[in-house]
């Protein structure tokens, strides 16, 4: 197997995540985060839920040393990218520092190179357009914990090319992903989909229709879905969670609109599990 180089940018929740899986999968891999304590955290993430896998015998003990031996850290995205094959950007929902970012891959990155966003909401072609290859650039949907949701949503800018989409193709192929793709459109299909059904559910707490659990079970029991909306929105951010309510409703429509109750627990800090606290106690 070839041992390609993959760049993650970001060593929050998604990112640290992402990093584990494409180590598990044969590539060397790089977390890059400008907050060395960022990076600690991650890193202490990763042992933590490759330990958990070898309990769990998802992986064995001598796979999770090999990926922990291919992975690394560092705080200079530019040196680091300059002999990536694949660099996976999941920064948070903010489109001016991403496009910061895509412009010094620009710059640093090989000419082959796949640029890739974690982006759940945001416009790929916006993004790409901050490039002088915007073929190249290519919306990659992790699922939070990537270790364990195997869905990739693949996202096509208007300008991303047929090898671009292959190429991509194969790598998920190669970190076991399940796939879908989609054109470039605001919230793509999952976090339309799954937006309208967190904020409703957030609207019918608010209106005392039922208790975040039995809202929850109501999805899960009666519908197989594997986690309620709620619980879903904690593991999320709430934070998170109102940034791309606020641009789908600004792109979409009123059905977006966030409900009083979310922007209230964000101002109130309560922004669920990384706080400790949301429609949950963690």
């Amino acid at each position: 197997m070839t041992e390609e180089k993959v760049v993650v940018v970001g060593a929050g929740v998604m990112g640290h995540g992402i990093a584990q899986v494409a180590a598990v999968a044969g590539y060397r891999t790089t977390l890059v985060d400008v907050d060395q304590a960022a990076l600690d955290r991650g890193e202490l993430a990763i042992r933590a839920s490759m330990a958990k896998g070898v309990e769990r015998q998802k992986l064995s003990a001598e796979q999770a040393e090999a990926a922990l031996d291919r992975l690394s850290t560092a705080r200079d995205l530019a040196a680091v990218a300059q002999d990536a094959d694949f660099v996976i950007e999941a920064v948070p929902e903010d489109m001016a520092l991403k496009r910061r970012i895509f412009a010094v891959l620009d710059d640093a990155a090989p000419a082959g190179a796949v640029l890739g966003t974690n982006t759940s909401s945001l416009s790929i072609t916006e993004m790409a357009a901050a490039t002088s290859r915007p073929g190249q650039v290519i919306g990659m949907h992790f699922f939070n914990p990537p270790p364990i949701v195997t869905l990739l949503e693949i996202v096509r800018a208007v300008r991303t090319s047929d090898e671009t989409l292959a190429r991509t193709r194969a790598m998920a192929e190669r970190m076991g992903r399940e796939v879908i793709v989609v054109g470039d459109s605001p919230g793509f299909a999952t976090s339309r989909l799954g937006l309208c059904l967190g904020l409703e559910a957030i609207r019918m707490l608010e209106q005392g229709v039922g208790s975040a659990e039995d809202i929850d079970r109501a999805m899960e029991l009666g519908y197989r879905h594997p986690m309620g909306p709620l619980r879903l929105t904690d593991l999320v951010g709430l934070d998170t969670r109102l940034k791309i309510a606020e641009h789908l409703h600004r792109e979409l429509g009123e059905q977006f609109r966030p409900p009083v109750l979310l922007r209230q627990m964000v101002r109130a800090g309560h922004l669920g599990k990384k706080s400790g606290r949301g429609f949950y106690e963690w």
